[in-house]
């Protein structure tokens, strides 16, 4: 529906209330059709319609034959009159019979097809419909409705199917991610195995080296104590033959002396061979550990699944509060966080900024500054207006920004409400308000509430 014209869109003499100016009125005695039309339902395609064929006619008609309240919209150029003044042109149509019949007068001398109930379009038959008055008019005006909600459901319809084949493909681009993971996964399954079979085999290998080195310690050990036995053997035949022979006594002895050291070097042999298979057991048993630690850390083993602690029944950990951001440098930090979500209350923060500018002017130099803010940190961003008294919503916003306006009746807050509550759980929004009611609705949604002037500060350094 066309939205009527912002108070500085009028010329400085508007004058939109009663008159009591002569003019047309409803009790200037002139009398038109009336129909069963409710003026209120109107679709949109018939109202536009029918505040055309005003703003053409308005400009041949004289002044006196003008109301009042459309006086003003009068003196708009030809092009703007339809645009700007829709709302006010359909209302004296409805409200103003004189005027009504005037434009229908002013079609027959120079639209005379306007006025052809029986056209081919049922937005011009419904339009000469209602401006004659014509029984019929109720009903080709429910036609254009349903023609109009017909339209409305089929691009509904097309618009949900091509949702639907969008999510198929990302359905199917996430199967094909799905199974090369696992693939994956496979992959280093079977490499695990592999690892852990050869580590198997090296730790047999191990073990074998390891008898080997405990049978050569034994056969060391045994022949350390025949050699003692030896060594004790010739000690004794040496006291024995000492009376006798001191000659060969000091031989033997001295061959005594030989043997001891022979046995000394045997038993440092036997203790160098004990360390060096200790220090190979050592090595073995290290390199055991890592591989074990290594596989483990591979293959993803321990430590993610829940600790017995967190299984206990009868107690409830407690819930971290979000917390309320009161400089720029908790906001940055906001802002470096992954896939982070900034949705901004526009007029909020614009009316606590530069409440001095035009609206138009505080929503453009908003929409600049955080598209500045959006490059600069890579964060979504949203700012969201309330959409009363705006002339013409803008067809696209500053790259990297998105700009909505609330709908009729709609309010600003509860559209930034549903923003948060459509975020899937667990990703970071920022809503940045001075709505004490709106942050805390949206802190209550794991939303991080921020000052208005907390983000004016912050894009000041922009």
């Amino acid at each position: 529906m066309p939205q009527q014209p912002e108070p500085d869109a009028s010329p400085p003499d508007v004058d939109t209330g009663p008159s009591t100016v002569d003019g047309p009125d409803r009790d200037a005695g002139e009398t038109a059709p009336e129909s069963s039309v409710d003026w209120a339902t109107l679709p949109d395609p018939v109202r536009t319609r029918l505040a055309e064929l005003a703003a053409e006619a308005v400009g041949g008609m004289s002044w006196m034959d003008v109301p009042p309240p459309v006086r003003p919209v009068a003196k708009f150029a030809r092009a703007k009159r339809a645009r700007l003044g829709a709302g006010t042109l359909v209302a004296a149509l409805r409200d103003f019979p004189g005027f009504r019949a005037a434009v229908t007068e002013w079609c027959r001398e120079h639209r005379t097809a306007a006025l052809d109930t029986g056209a081919d379009d049922p937005v011009v038959a419904a339009a000469a419909g209602v401006l004659l008055g014509d029984r019929e008019a109720a009903g080709q005006v429910q036609v254009v409705a349903r023609q109009a909600e017909d339209a409305q459901l089929r691009a509904e319809r097309d618009a949900a199917v091509t949702r639907v084949e969008k999510l198929t493909a990302e359905i199917e681009r996430l199967r094909a991610e799905l199974e090369e993971a696992r693939g994956a996964a496979d992959r280093v399954r079977a490499d695990g195995d592999a690892e852990l079979e050869r580590l198997r085999r090296r730790l047999r290998d191990q073990g074998v080296r390891l008898r080997q080195a405990r049978d050569e310690a034994k056969k060391a050990r045994d022949e350390l104590e025949r050699e003692r036995t030896m060594a004790a053997e010739t000690r004794q035949a040496l006291v024995a033959e000492r009376d006798r022979e001191r000659e060969r006594a000091t031989a033997e002895r001295a061959r005594a002396v030989r043997a001891q050291a022979d046995a000394e070097v045997a038993r440092q042999s036997a203790r160098e061979a004990r360390q060096a298979d200790e220090v190979r057991l050592a090595l073995l048993v290290d390199t055991l550990a890592g591989a074990v630690t290594g596989l483990r850390r591979e293959l993803a083993l321990g430590g993610s699944g829940p600790r017995p602690a967190d299984l206990v029944r009868g107690a409830t950990a407690a819930q971290g509060a979000v917390g309320r951001v009161e400089d720029p440098a908790a906001l940055d930090r906001l802002l470096a966080l992954p896939a982070v979500h900034l949705v901004v209350d526009g007029y909020n923060v614009t009316k606590t900024g530069y409440p001095e500018l035009p609206l138009a002017d505080q929503r453009d130099r908003l929409a600049n500054q955080l598209a500045a803010l959006a490059a600069r940190t890579g964060a979504e961003v949203t700012v969201v207006f309330d959409g009363a008294g705006v002339v013409a919503v803008p067809s696209a916003g500053p790259r990297g920004v998105r700009v909505l306006f609330s709908d009729p009746g709609v309010l600003a807050d509860d559209v930034i409400r549903a923003l948060v509550a459509a975020e899937p759980e667990g990703r970071p929004v920022v809503v940045v308000t001075s709505d004490r009611a709106v942050a805390d609705s949206v802190r209550r949604r794991g939303a991080h509430p921020v000052p208005s002037a907390v983000l004016l500060a912050r894009l000041s350094r922009v």
